[in-house]
């Protein structure tokens, strides 16, 4: 399982997603997207066993 973080302008964190159609959600939600990284196996452990991806993201 492939996860991705968002990140805005500033760097900082604002969504962590699964697909890229999560992303493509919330560009089309207005939310400002600057770059996307795919994360490392080891950094995705943590969204499999914390929950969905969309637990990350309060407007989902």
């Amino acid at each position: 399982m492939t996860f991705y973080t968002c990140f805005d302008t500033e760097g900082s964190v604002i969504a962590r997603c699964q697909t890229e159609k999560d992303i493509q959600v919330l560009r089309r939600m207005g939310r400002p997207i600057a770059a996307v990284k795919e994360m490392k196996n080891e950094e995705a452990v943590v969204c499999s066993l914390t929950g969905s991806p969309s637990d990350y993201n309060d407007e989902y």
